[in-house]
């Protein structure tokens, strides 16, 4: 398979930097991307690199994960209006280990490297790096680099610590080129200016010519930005975003973006995207089956086969209208994918639905809940409730034990009876 071709295909590749990169394919290559620990999980943004690293990896590449313990101490200004706060050691560590995590759940294989800049940038000392490092960057290609300039020119401006990053970045080139072989740099186009800084200093030291590859970030059709929802950001790690709440998102995705999102966040084969994107033009097509295509595939990539299991079984229990036969042990596999509100039996049997739901603050007032119910956006247990004054009796709960609510199609909770 011509490798580079079939990224360009899916609409991977931004640029390229070097000629003949076809060529080099055609033996094993290490490669490497670089992932900042700007916090403890990864997030939906940070799929492109490491899908683009998967490709390569199944296509019989050695690539490497290169956490950046170091650099994520000076903070990556590249797309970037305003200057990173600064880390704490005790934070840098604490995050390099939540992405270290991230990285090993999307590759699984072991035929990758998992690296820290942190072991081989720490020793210098600030003179050896000037001498044997910032000699042989020049003022006017650092300055001529499109994220520095956009900040230079602003407001904002731009601090010197911030300036010295790309040599760092360029410095991790050239030491992964030194001691693994590494040929190439891959990461997104904002990463450009940093990759041929690398490619610079690689060639000036060794003289060896090696290349660049990024891809496009990740946007939206309707201008919002991947992975931001008004709830919080789409991460990676089960511990800050449920598996439910991860498949959720891209089962929601627009009919806009879905082909887009499986071109470029699945591995599913072109013919087959090609035809889900002719029958979403057909008269008779169910909406959202791309959307489960899409979300069953980037919930396996990220979460495994197990964590499919749970969104879908979740999923279905907690569609309001649903006829699935609830249950406790059903529902009991939604804690921690959607909120548990632990209530006393005298808190919630002869109480008024819309009261107790205030009472959790998942409802914000009365008069929320009621335009709710106007709106037929309301279920207790997935039968929708058609009035304000509803109450709840003891022949609502699920074996005595739990109510489940929809407020709308988006948003659920449990109650659970405390004994």
């Amino acid at each position: 398979m011509n490798l580079i071709a079939t990224l360009q295909e899916r609409g991977f590749v931004e640029q390229i930097a070097g000629v003949g990169i076809d060529d080099i394919l055609k033996k094993q290559v290490h490669l490497y991307c670089g992932f900042d620990p700007t916090g403890d999980s990864l997030h939906v943004g940070h799929l492109i690199p490491l899908i683009g690293m998967k490709w390569f990896q199944q296509a019989g590449h050695v690539p490497i994960a290169l956490v950046g313990g170091a650099t994520g101490m000076i903070g990556d200004p590249s797309g970037k209006s305003q200057e990173r706060n600064l880390l704490t050691g005790d934070q840098i560590k604490k995050n390099v280990l939540g992405i270290q995590k991230n990285i090993q759940q999307v590759l699984k294989s072991t035929d990758f490297l998992l690296l820290n800049n942190f072991d081989w940038i720490s020793p210098f000392s600030f003179i050896d790096f000037l001498r044997d490092v910032g000699k042989n960057f020049r003022l006017g290609p650092m300055l001529a680099k499109e994220s520095v300039k956009l900040r230079i020119n602003s407001e904002e401006g731009m601090s010197f610590t911030e300036f010295s990053y790309q040599l760092l970045q360029a410095y991790d080139f050239f030491h992964l080129h030194k001691k693994y072989g590494v040929n190439l740099q891959l990461g997104g186009s904002d990463q450009w200016g940093n990759i041929t800084a690398g490619i610079d200093l690689v060639r000036k030291e060794t003289g060896s010519a090696v290349f660049g590859l990024t891809f496009p970030l990740l946007t939206r059709s309707d201008g919002q930005k991947f992975g931001k929802t008004e709830s919080g950001t789409i991460w990676l790690s089960e511990e800050k975003l449920p598996v439910y709440e991860f498949y959720q998102y891209f089962f929601r995705m627009p009919d806009a973006d879905v082909i887009r999102c499986l071109r470029l966040l699945t591995q599913m084969p072109m013919d087959q995207i090609r035809k889900i994107e002719n029958e979403m033009k057909e008269e008779g097509y169910i909406p959202n089956t791309a959307q489960k295509y899409l979300a069953e595939a980037v919930t396996e990539l990220v979460h495994g086969k197990e964590g499919v299991k749970i969104a879908l079984a979740a999923t279905e229990i907690a569609k309001p209208g649903a006829k699935t036969e609830l249950s406790v042990a059903s529902l009991e596999l939604l804690e921690g994918e959607i909120p548990f509100f632990d209530l006393s039996s005298k808190e919630v049997i002869g109480a008024k639905l819309i009261d107790v739901l205030v009472s959790t603050k998942e409802l914000a007032s009365k008069g929320e809940g009621k335009r709710l119910i106007q709106n037929g956006g309301l279920y207790l247990n997935n039968n929708k409730v058609d009035s304000d004054a509803a109450q709840i009796q003891q022949n609502d709960l699920i074996e005595d034990k739990l109510l489940l609510v929809a407020l709308g199609k988006k948003k659920k909770l449990i109650i659970r009876i405390k004994k």
